[in-house]
């Protein structure tokens, strides 16, 4: 399989592992659906990326599945992450949003979704640790503005675009100073129901609307 993903490490770095570029972020061990969800994305244009749109546009689904498979199964340690790149305040402020969310503006928590100890679930939501913080701050910006889209409904999207600037750089700096536990390994269940109904996330209960 090596040969035929050559072209994916070039830039995500071997094995899938990342590379000191901040902008291509890791795929080893993350979840097969979601890393096959994002690949169709890609292929169908909910994604935007050239390089990425030019590789894929004529691989089939039997075909992305493969590559997905390949690097959901790479068990490959996680580097310890960087110093904090913001003040206590701010990096406090992502810790709230990340573990509490903010009630008051039905905003769910991240760790509703992706885990307790955020390293995704099987086999459709994927961990936020282990990523750069300049990834992290433009993939949120590129759901407030309509850049990055999912399968409806698009969950992410209508999440994002109730964040402030601040509050996005506060997430990505919080999740980005965290280290990586249990090897990045994703869970199986998550703790409770998910808050929202999420495009591409099946078998997963959620919360009925009506109880929110």
């Amino acid at each position: 399989m090596g040969p035929r993903v050559l072209a994916c490490t070039t830039c995500h770095g071997k094995e899938g592992r990342a590379t000191q570029e901040g902008f291509f972020p890791r795929l080893a061990g993350k979840p097969a659906g979601y890393l096959f969800n994002q690949l169709v994305n890609f292929r169908e244009g909910r994604r935007s990326y050239p390089q990425m749109g030019y590789l894929i546009e004529h691989l089939t689904d039997d075909y992305l599945r493969e590559i997905a498979t390949h690097f959901a199964g790479l068990q490959v340690p996680y580097a310890p992450p960087p110093a904090p790149q913001a003040g206590p305040q701010v990096l406090e402020r992502g810790r709230q949003l990340v573990q509490q969310g903010d009630v008051a503006r039905q905003l769910p928590a991240c760790v509703q979704c992706h885990g307790q100890a955020m390293t995704g679930l099987n086999p459709s939501i994927p961990g936020l640790l282990g990523l750069p913080r300049d990834y992290l701050n433009s993939q949120l910006g590129a759901w407030k503005t309509g850049q990055r889209r999912a399968q409806a409904p698009d969950c992410m999207a209508d999440i994002a675009r109730q964040l402030s600037p601040d509050e996005v750089s506060a997430v990505s700096a919080w999740l980005a100073a965290q280290p990586v536990p249990g090897g990045g390994k994703p869970a199986d269940r998550l703790a409770g129901a998910m808050p929202v109904r999420c495009g591409g996330v099946d078998g997963v209960p959620v919360v009925d609307a009506a109880a929110r």
